[in-house]
């Protein structure tokens, strides 16, 4: 069978879009699936639609580990690939599938530096995009300017921005764009702050500083997909279907979300309304952070360790028990939404997509991976939420918050602490390990033959944890002491079925 390729894709009598020549306007440093399913889709989609007319550079940000990899497969079909979006919308099952020709090459940063720091050249160039992990942008303090390239992805970044400066320092307008979408909070003004600091260190001058201030836009962005990758299971299906093998096609569900923070005046340059893409430029992330945290995140965080202690194994057999879907909703629609600032009519269309997303038949998401770190987890999802309901409404406690905190301290209330993790076991019997940072693990293993009393109130004393002592919020430790009782006599399915008023 013949790689996917144009050629292949002309003889095949392909219909779709394709944009074989463009502009390389933007670089990308990181070459996963979730940029490949994320960045490209919408680059891909504002050729079609806008005119944006531009191919985007993939560097691989690591050295090789093995041969052949992704790099290989991307050139080998002229940065073509498959693309698989997959979900619920209304109910109904939908798939949508796309072949990306955004994509001009893939560079390796470390066997092709040169070719990388070309890049930095090419006038046309305007947007950078990065998804390096949430550890990627950070200052590393020993990179220096003379390694090649360094190892940080801020200390390359500085290295490509001054390789740029140096040539067209003295022509107005040939700063950069830059967009990263590492999942950390501010991420735009992180990666200049470390951007700048390599400036000053490397000792690379007053001007190209200035250069960075003046002609530079580093945007804060929030993303939003969920991106399962290389469908390798239904590979040698999918290929036989198109009649071309690609090594390089990825998968992800329907739902996307771009919020950029940025000047109004971006939307000239980056045209994702004129394609009707769900890319918000606005002012301030902050809002659309909160809602994704406390809706999203929060709805997990809030159902799936008691789900997965009542029998459940992933997040859509949680959308199929009625009980468990209405906790669910009355967490995020009783008492989340009223906590939150933007305007009700968008946060509950929001919260809509999230059970959707909850229900796609395409994704097996495990709740005990959501329940990994579930301590800091729920301080920063959960209890948020909780503290503002009680303030707005008079010292009220939530009830499915509150058994949410319950059905965590279930979770929780291990047996023996081993290099792996807590062990515990939930109703059914089945045994399962808690995974979460070691001192908390050792706290639980100290107070696992607490009584209830006494194991409630040293976990909700417990600063460190929460960030407050939360035996000081009034009615609360009474509340969870009775919810937790409850589950020890009746389990966590009747706590939920009980908060949520059925």
């Amino acid at each position: 069978m013949k790689k996917i390729s144009y050629q292949t894709l002309k003889d095949n009598g392909y219909k779709g879009y394709l944009l074989r020549t463009a502009p390389e306007r933007v670089i990308q440093f990181g070459t996963g699936g979730f940029l490949r399913a994320f960045a490209e889709d919408f680059i891909d989609r504002m050729n079609e639609k806008a005119d944006f007319h531009s191919k985007v550079v993939l560097v691989q940000p690591i050295p090789h580990h093995s041969s052949p990899n992704l790099q290989d497969f991307i050139n080998e079909q002229e940065g073509l690939y498959t693309l698989y979006l997959r979900g619920t919308e209304n109910g109904q099952a939908v798939e949508e599938k796309r072949v990306i020709s955004c994509v001009s090459r893939c560079l390796n940063a470390y066997s092709e530096y040169e070719k990388v720091l070309e890049c930095a050249g090419n006038p046309e160039l305007l947007f950078v995009i990065s998804n390096t992990t949430e550890a990627g942008i950070v200052y590393d303090p020993d990179c220096r300017f003379e390694d090649s390239p360094a190892a940080s992805f801020p200390a390359k970044l500085t290295q490509l921005l001054y390789h740029r400066f140096q040539i067209f320092k003295n022509i107005p307008g040939k700063g950069l764009i830059i967009l990263p979408c590492e999942l950390i909070e501010d991420n735009g003004r992180e990666l200049e702050s470390c951007v700048l600091r390599h400036a000053r260190d490397w000792n690379l001058g007053e001007a190209f500083t200035r250069w960075i201030l003046e002609e530079n836009l580093f945007c804060s962005t929030l993303v939003d997909r969920i991106v399962t990758g290389y469908p390798r299971s239904e590979a040698e299906r999918l290929n036989s279907e198109n009649s071309f093998e690609d090594q390089a096609m990825d998968a992800g569900e329907l739902f996307g979300s771009w919020v950029i923070e940025a000047p109004d005046s971006l939307k000239e340059e980056f045209p994702c309304e004129e394609a009707g893409l769900p890319i918000l430029i606005t002012d301030d992330c902050r809002p659309y952070r909160e809602r994704k945290v406390r809706i999203l995140n929060g709805a997990h965080t809030a159902m799936a360790l008691g789900a997965y202690l009542s029998g459940r194994d992933i997040v859509r057999d949680c959308m199929e028990d009625p009980v468990i879907r209405t906790f669910m909703n009355a967490v995020v629609f009783r008492e989340i939404i009223p906590t939150l600032t933007l305007p009700e009519e968008e946060l509950k269309n929001f919260a809509v997509s999230v059970t959707d997303r909850f229900s796609n038949p395409y994704i097996d998401h495990s709740l005990l991976s959501i329940s990994l770190n579930s301590t800091s987890k729920w301080k920063a999802r959960i209890l948020p939420s909780l503290t503002r309901y009680m303030e707005k409404f008079e010292g009220r406690i939530p009830p499915c918050l509150c058994a949410s905190l319950s059905l965590l301290l279930s979770f929780y209330h291990g047996r023996e602490l081993t290099d792996q993790g807590l062990s515990s076991s939930r109703e059914t019997g089945d045994t399962y390990l808690i995974h979460d940072d070691r001192t908390i693990l050792q706290f639980y293993e100290a107070h696992r033959d607490d009584a209830p009393a006494a194991y409630i109130h040293a976990a909700l004393s417990s600063s460190a944890f929460w960030g407050l002592d939360l035996t000081k919020l009034p009615g609360l430790e009474g509340q969870v002491l009775r919810d937790y009782l409850l589950i020890q006599r009746d389990g966590c399915h009747e706590l939920m079925r009980r908060a949520a008023g059925l």
